[in-house]
């Protein structure tokens, strides 16, 4: 089953296509990143899966098939925005409370019992909670619906590392316990590589990447060695992004997977979550680009600058 499936998906505000031909299948199961930079198209997407607003162009459908921003769909999708949404004047039970009230599913002794593992007292007010406690809040209400999935918009944002921390050790703890599929949107990339195993990378309003995190890295290394040899056969290669200076270069490459020759000189390693999804993000359309061999422009290092 694919929790979010889009087709020529696309958002436009105004004269301004904030997301363009958007053809995706994110299976269940994954916590899965979501990257790109301010201006993506990230929460666009987020909020047409979740029903939050319409489509200008193409389709979206969740759970399966079934069509974003229905009845069944609200049921079965949770979402958590960026700035936590809460009313700041209510109590935390009145939050339990309204929520129950709002929704035809609602666990009350998860909610009431999560919180109380959190020591976040139920009398008081939501506003009166530190960043880290609304955050948790505003996920207890999320996961005490039960849902199928969970959406997080940046929800890390604003909080310190060890609430960063203690958040995605719930987040992990609810797909491990319940089976949620969890699509995560972040800028954090070195935590996301602790805990993703699904990675999309948006950027210009269009996908650039999307797979399992493990076959993404598989097929993916970073060669290193003498600058002035790079062009003897950079171009028999799937060059996403390079990084030259007057020493040495760096060239991150696209592989079929298999153990390919290492020229004399050079070395070969595996690259990281953070490093790939930087390199899409330097390289935009390097995905989409024809042919099976595709050298990309260098990028000097400071010290050749």
């Amino acid at each position: 089953m694919n929790v979010i499936e889009a087709t020529d998906l696309g958002k436009r505000y105004g004269s301004t296509w904030a997301l363009r031909e958007c053809s995706i299948a994110i299976p269940a199961g994954h916590v899965v990143a979501l990257v790109g930079p301010n201006g993506a198209g990230k929460t666009t997407l987020l909020n047409l899966a979740v029903g939050l607003t319409a489509p200008s162009a193409g389709t979206v459908t969740v759970l399966g098939g079934t069509p974003a921003g229905s009845p069944a769909a609200r049921e079965g999708i949770a979402f958590v925005a960026q700035d936590a949404p809460l009313h700041k004047n209510l109590s935390v039970a009145d939050m339990l409370h309204l929520t129950r009230n709002l929704n035809l599913h609602f666990d009350q002794g998860y909610a009431e019992a999560r919180l109380g593992e959190l020591a976040i007292p139920l009398d008081r007010k939501a506003g009166k909670l530190s960043g880290g406690q609304q955050a948790q809040l505003a996920l207890t209400l999320a996961l005490s619906r039960r849902p199928q999935l969970l959406v997080l918009d940046e929800p890390m944002a604003s909080l310190d590392p060890l609430a960063r921390h203690d958040f995605m050790a719930t987040v992990m703890a609810a797909m491990a316990d319940d089976g949620v599929s969890v699509v995560l949107s972040s800028h954090a990339l070195a935590e996301l590589e602790r805990v993703a195993d699904y990675l999309v990378i948006l950027s210009s309003g269009r996908v650039q990447v999307a797979g399992e995190v493990d076959d993404l890295l598989a097929c993916h290394c970073v060669l290193s060695g003498p600058g002035a040899e790079a062009n003897r056969f950079v171009e028999h290669l799937d060059v996403v992004h390079a990084l030259h200076s007057k020493a040495q270069t760096h060239l991150l490459i696209r592989t079929d997977g298999s153990t390919e020759p290492v020229p004399p000189g050079w070395k070969a390693r595996p690259t990281s979550l953070e490093e790939l999804a930087l390199a899409y993000l330097r390289e935009p359309g390097a995905a989409s680009l024809p042919g099976p061999k595709r050298a990309r422009h260098a990028e000097p290092t400071e010290s050749a600058r």
